[in-house]
């Protein structure tokens, strides 16, 4: 296997189950990953938070972790990498403010590299404009933003347990979709993970 250089982009109150889980598994099977966000460089940290299902009307949200960046946002080429991973969370919907961030997707997007967007992720790619006649999984509260942005929404099973794919796009609706999203990037990446 040829290891990939895979890029998270990341901000204050990612979900922190669709940062520290992912970025561990894929270095885990021998990828390199380098996580930035804007304003911030390697070695400074975003504040995590984590959402769960407390038998409300929506999720709640509690304090995560404190997750620290290894590069420098202003300083990354998005050339330089064969993937793009777009965890969600609370961070998707400022970071979709950014022109860079949306510079660095469409690079993704328009050189057809393989993307993951997890949960309020697909945020960032409805404001990038790379969902037109595009298939997306999402947080049920964020379908919304596909369909304006021209994509088809794709309902997650009833256990959020269900990762969606076409082409080099992968979205998945929440954490609870780890197994599928991963596997489901992993072969996109090349990746054989031998039993």
């Amino acid at each position: 296997m040829s290891a990939k250089r895979i890029l998270f982009v990341v901000g204050d109150f990612v979900e922190d189950y669709e940062i520290m889980v992912p970025y561990q598994m894929l270095l885990m099977v021998g990828h390199h990953c380098d996580c930035v966000c804007p304003g911030k460089k390697g070695g400074d940290y975003v504040t995590t938070a984590i959402h769960d299902f407390d038998g409300y009307q929506t999720y709640s949200e509690k304090p995560g972790h404190r997750f620290t960046l290894n590069a420098d946002f202003d300083t990354i080429e998005p050339s330089s990498y064969d993937a793009l991973v777009l965890p969600g969370g609370r961070a998707p919907e400022y970071l979709r403010l950014n022109p860079r961030v949306l510079e660095i997707v469409q690079h993704f997007a328009h050189s057809n590299k393989p993307i993951a967007a997890i949960c309020h992720g697909p945020q960032i790619l409805a404001a990038a404009g790379v969902l037109t006649g595009r298939e997306c999984s999402c947080y049920p509260a964020v379908q919304y933003e596909v369909t304006l942005g021209g994509g088809t929404y794709q309902a997650p099973s009833a256990g959020f347990d269900s990762a969606h794919t076409q082409g080099n796009l992968v979205t998945a609706p929440a954490w609870p979709a780890h197994p599928a999203w991963i596997r489901a990037f992993l072969q996109l990446l090349g990746t054989r993970i031998e039993a």
